[in-house]
């Protein structure tokens, strides 16, 4: 069902194409606006009860497509080391590793898709760095390590978060 915040998580499709203008007020702009659509849709299906199984999956995949989308960019600018892109996108191993082990323990289907915190963490690191590079300011490398560590903790309170429903 396309509902308003559905509609808004589906935004940060196209804005995740402004990055292919080198201007950096577009792409400051699109952040900012990928920023705050991921704010409002998840306060608008909260707050108006449009939380649907959609909607739990369209925003986290609309996420992650901007990230990627920009950070492929950025590698192809020679902004961003490859295996930098590949820390920042650390999170989503352990996402990958955590859906393996509820299909092997045949949980997957109980499962309810949710944001957890570290999650959250992880996003609003992904777009510091994309601000910082937007800027070419260039964080050092040794700091792309931190999120292998908090894509850890996002399986950690994943995995707790199924024991509690199971």
């Amino acid at each position: 069902m396309l509902n308003p915040p559905n509609s808004l998580s589906l935004l940060r499709a196209p804005l995740a194409f402004v990055f292919l203008s080198e201007n950096t007020t577009l792409r400051t702009l699109s952040v900012i606006i990928a920023l705050l659509s991921d704010c409002v849709d998840g306060y608008l299906a909260r707050k108006y009860k449009y939380t649907s199984k959609l909607g739990a999956i369209l925003d986290p995949l609309m996420d992650k497509f901007f990230v990627f989308f920009v950070l492929i960019i950025f590698v192809l600018e020679n902004k961003l080391l490859t295996f930098e892109a590949i820390l920042m996108g650390s999170r989503d191993l352990f996402l990958f590793l955590f859906g393996g082990y509820l299909f092997t323990t045949k949980s997957l289907k109980k499962f309810q898709i949710q944001s957890v915190r570290w999650g959250k963490v992880t996003t609003g690191m992904q777009f510091c760095i994309i601000f910082l590079l937007i800027y070419n300011i260039k964080p050092p490398s040794y700091a792309y390590s931190i999120f292998t560590i908090v894509g850890f903790l996002v399986f950690v309170e994943l995995f707790k978060v199924s024991k509690k429903t199971s």
